[in-house]
């Protein structure tokens, strides 16, 4: 496909496609594999799963994948498409690199992963013919049809031999016409062949003739090939033990692409050990492929016949239970995880989970970060799996769980796509005390996306659903969480006022932990309505408290707030260290909500110190974790810190140029006081540019 190993790549895209079970993948990965040489700087490879019945990958999604493989720390990565594609290119404009982009659906999942360099080539792999490619980037298109006859047996040969005596060769034609020649349908037809050594194989074919292929769910285009394929997997199916054949149309109920052993477990309602020897039968007959100890995804047309399976052979009563099952794992393993992510926040009171079901426990903090990053995918496929089952229950618990135990490396608006099927959920349920629940968490969200108004809407409908209830301590929470909304909003009277209410009744009912959170919203509404000393006795005051219970984000919270006093009063080294000392916090938490806003005030100390190089980087750094994870307004408050940094330097049009981004930003989202200073900055950059 390429020149010589010296010379350059005359095409650097190729689309390999192809019908379904052709081998297009096999094929891709073979040649990557023997072609490594000529890519010193490495490979890439993803797979779009563009034909899963669930939603196809993102471009987005890979970007942020392929970036952190080329070094780049995933709290930098941008979260707009075309700033992640631009950063994306600009790092393999000087390596040579394979990229394979496998099962691709759209032209619009592969054009942003293309590297735009002559030195990279991109392989990717369709079903579709993908016209755009060829038009736009000059690809070229590789088409796979079936095996050639002799090639076809040579592969029923190649795995048969050393299993069973030498097969007549008219007997394996035969068997491979039966499979249409397709490599995907001739794998697990020769390993049904080599499993079973004495049986002769006129009787497997006969078998294979007589199998009836009632399935009707796949299209390839081709109903010779459909009809070959349809066959060969119900004949490999059918020839599996009992237990096994049960996983593997039950697997075909879990919601998401991939799944854990433990996963598999819940669904069958089966211990580990024995769920983990049916899976190897699985993966052994080519049925299943394992991608990671203990992780494991179908062949998108396979899962799509175990689905189908399972609609046939199970009863609705035991499709549902399985559901349950592998829902309350994913629930409880998920409240476990909120222990370590949130462990002050409440906990929902749930059900005990359905017999048979284990779930996680974590022994450290990061083991549950890991799971919740690994199974994020997974938690929002299965509130939507809950809806579709009418499973209300469920749908709005794991939409509210998922809500604290949310690794914070994954931006909020993944969650705000299922959050209205949780909130429609418990409507239904009519459970208020759950509808406030879940409301408290939207409006936190919309804040965190600045769009403020829906946050308030969201914050004033729970306070007057804990009111109705008579819920002292939801009141609080309320009032707490309105008191930022107006914080953001520059309210400060406002703020103060909630702020001052929810301490109150916090204080009456004896929750000291919560009257200190409500304090150190207090201290920085004080903060910026100037009353620097004020803000300062309750800022110290709780730093001191949620260090002897050594709680670490709450102290980040505090030396946040601590480093900007600081700074007002001139100690700027005490600034330096306060600022540092809290995003060193959320290194170690790996949340980026707390890291993007304190390295803001990270920024300002360096520049405040003349550490300008430092603090373009805190900015930068700020700004692409806001923009990743949707936050506007905080992304706009990195470009104006960075603008005040240029203007410290003395470089007014650099300066100039980020004001002008942030105050526009502000504008957009209604933010007239942030917008005020952006203004501020590019006024004086602009006059100094003109002297």
């Amino acid at each position: 496909m390429v020149a010589d190993h010296g010379g350059p790549l005359v095409v650097s895209v190729y689309v390999i496609t192809g019908t379904a079970g052709a081998g297009k993948t096999s094929l891709a990965l073979r040649w990557a594999h023997a072609v490594r040489d000529r890519f010193p700087d490495g490979q890439l490879y993803v797979n779009l799963r563009g034909y899963d019945p669930g939603e196809p990958v993102t471009a987005q999604q890979v970007l942020h994948g392929f970036l952190a493989a080329l070094g780049v720390r995933p709290r930098t990565i941008p979260h707009n498409l075309d700033d992640a594609a631009g950063l994306y290119r600009s790092l393999l404009a000087e390596r040579r690199m394979l990229v394979v982009l496998d099962n691709a659906a759209t032209v619009s999942q592969v054009r942003p992963l293309l590297p735009g360099s002559t030195g990279s080539l991109t392989l990717v792999t369709s079903r579709s013919r993908l016209s755009g490619l060829a038009i736009r980037d000059g690809a070229r298109r590789i088409t796979l049809g079936t095996l050639p006859e002799p090639e076809a047996v040579a592969l029923l040969r190649a795995v048969t031999t050393g299993y069973r005596l030498e097969d007549d060769t008219e007997k394996l034609t035969e068997l491979a016409h039966l499979c249409a020649c397709l490599p995907l349908a001739l794998r697990i037809a020769a390993e049904r062949a080599a499993t079973h050594p004495y049986l002769r194989l006129d009787d497997l074919i006969t078998d294979l003739r007589d199998e009836s292929a009632l399935w009707d769910v796949l299209s390839t285009g081709d109903e010779e090939e459909a009809e070959a394929v349809r066959t060969v997997f119900a004949w490999s199916y059918r020839a599996l033990p009992p237990s096994a054949a049960r996983l593997f149309r039950l697997l075909g109920i879990h919601p998401g692409p991939e799944f854990s052993l433990h996963a598999a477990s819940a669904l069958a309602g089966l211990a580990a050990g024995r769920v983990r020897q049916a899976l190897d039968t699985l993966v052994g007959t080519h049925l299943l492929e394992q991608t990671a100890p203990d992780r494991y995804e179908f062949h998108d047309l396979l899962r799509a016949y175990a689905t189908q399976q399972a609609r046939e052979e199970e009863p609705a009563k035991d499709r549902t239970a399985a559901l349950r099952r592998v829902l309350d794992w994913y629930l409880h393993t998920a409240d476990a995880v909120q222990s370590w992510i949130e462990p002050e926040e409440d906990h929902l009171s749930l059900d005990p989970p359905a017999e048979g079901v284990v779930p996680l426990s974590f022994a450290e903090y990061d083991h549950a970060v890991d799971w919740s990053e690994r199974e994020h995918t997974n938690l929002l496929a299965a509130v939507r799996a809950a809806e579709a089952a009418g499973l209300d229950r469920h749908a709005w618990q794991l939409s509210a769980v998922l809500f604290y135990a949310r690794a914070r490396s994954t931006s909020v608006n993944d969650w705000l796509t299922v959050a209205p099927i949780g909130l429609e959920a418990v409507r239904r349920l009519g459970d208020p005390s759950g509808e406030a629940w879940l409301l408290e968490c939207l409006g936190m969200s919309y804040t965190r996306g600045n769009d403020l108004a829906k946050s308030r809407e969201c914050h004033e409908s729970a306070l007057a659903i804990r009111r109705e209830m008579g819920d002292r301590y939801g009141e609080a929470q309320c009032l707490n969480l309105l008191g930022l909304v107006h914080l953001r909003l520059r309210e400060l009277a406002d703020a103060e006022g909630s702020f001052q209410r929810a301490r109150s009744a916090f204080s009456e009912l004896g929750l000291p932990y919560w009257e200190s959170i409500a304090l150190i919203n207090l201290a920085n509404a004080c903060h910026q309505a100037g009353r620097v000393d004020e803000a300062a006795r309750d800022a110290e005051l709780v730093y001191a408290t949620f260090r002897a219970r050594n709680d670490r984000p709450n102290m980040g919270r505090a030396l946040g707030l601590l480093s900007a006093i600081h700074l007002d009063r001139g100690d700027l080294d005490a600034a330096l260290r306060a600022a540092s000392e809290a995003v060193t916090i959320a290194l170690d938490l790996r949340h980026h909500v707390l890291e993007g806003y304190w390295l803001i005030a990270l920024g300002n100390a360096q520049r405040a110190l003349g550490e300008y190089a430092d603090s373009l980087v805190s900015f930068q750094r700020s700004a692409s974790l806001h923009r990743r994870l949707g936050d506007r307004s905080r992304e706009a408050m990195a470009w104006h810190g960075a603008g005040e940094t240029y203007r410290a330097m003395g470089r007014p049009g650099e300066a100039a140029d980020f004001h002008r981004r942030a105050a526009a930003a502000h504008h957009e989202l209604g933010d007239r006081w942030h917008e005020a200073l952006a203004l501020d900055g590019l006024a004086a950059a602009e006059l100094a540019e003109g002297e």
